[in-house]
């Protein structure tokens, strides 16, 4: 399996190439993604891919939308080669495994991002005034403790190389309407209690996550990565530690390995190779530990 940093279709124009995906348009109505091993952190691209990573995000949301499916449509289409149009199969070897055919749906302005425990920038708000978005907590939570019930706390959407950032509820509803909102939100806490579940039964939990949704002829679709390492805090349920930070199965290790090594000035460093096969290792146990199988099994 080649690991591929950039992609060149030409039979089909490229429309968006995000900090991982490459998207093309097939027509009007349907999407070609492409989950590249590029990796992202801090908002920024860094110069080292991580190989077989854009695979295990792609297939780790296929496993989701497909298990996800009786709660929520998404806007899967094909997730084999052999079953897009004919001008993409001799790039089967850059496709098969990291990609999608998908349904073309708006994506709402907002990230759904739903926390079960006390992390990262919620962690950050709640220091500083007992809230996350603007949602008033108990005292006395420790980093990383579990919330009383999971929280729905959504963000901007920014563009590449910009921050997105943590909004209030009502600011939510103002940019989306509040009967999306609400239908948004209920999703969300759904979709989060299913998997932290699925995770909880495999050892693993799942700290917090984001969603995106899309809509198509008034349906609101799940689009984009669901549940992945690259959306979601993955902590091992054996190694749990409140009050402290957590190890973890997703790119945790790589962000605190650029905290120690660079000062945010300029172009990113080149990762060594330790840290490229430690974050390969982790993304692969998480697929491992969430699926019960491997990611050379699943794609064959």
């Amino acid at each position: 399996m080649e690991t591929v940093s950039r992609t060149d279709i030409s039979e089909y124009p490229l429309v968006s190439q995000g900090k991982v995906r490459d998207m093309y348009a097939i027509d009007e109505h349907t999407l070609l993604i492409v989950t590249t091993d590029r990796m992202s952190a801090f908002d920024v691209v860094l110069p080292d891919p991580i190989p077989y990573k854009g695979m295990v995000l792609n297939q780790l949301t296929v496993y989701w939308m497909e298990r996800l499916a009786s709660l929520v449509d998404n806007h899967l289409l094909a997730v084999r080669v052999s079953d897009f149009p004919a001008p993409l199969h001799k790039h089967r070897p850059t496709l098969e495994g990291r990609s999608v055919l998908v349904r073309r749906a708006g994506p709402l302005p907002i990230e759904c991002i739903v926390r079960g425990y006390l992390s990262g920038s919620g962690w950050k708000d709640y220091e500083r005034s007992s809230q996350v978005c603007g949602i008033d907590l108990p005292d006395g939570l420790r980093e990383s403790d579990r919330l009383p019930k999971p929280l729905f706390t959504p963000s901007t959407k920014a563009e590449q190389g910009a921050h997105d950032e943590n909004i209030t509820l009502e600011q939510a509803k103002e940019a989306i309407g509040p009967e999306l909102f609400e239908r948004a939100r209920e999703l969300s806490l759904s979709i989060f209690s299913h998997g932290a579940s699925v995770a909880e039964n495999n050892g693993l939990i799942i700290a917090d996550t984001k969603f995106e949704f899309g809509r198509l002829d008034n349906e609101l679709l799940l689009i984009d990565e669901v549940l992945t390492p690259d959306s979601s805090r993955f902590w091992p349920m054996q190694s749990y530690r409140p009050g402290q930070a957590q190890p973890s199965f997703d790119k945790q290790y790589l962000r605190d390995w650029l905290k120690d090594n660079w000062d945010f000035q300029g172009q990113p460093p080149r990762l060594p190779d330790e840290v490229v096969m430690t974050t390969r290792d982790k993304y692969l146990e998480a697929f491992r530990l969430l699926t019960g199988d491997s990611l050379e099994r699943t794609i064959q």
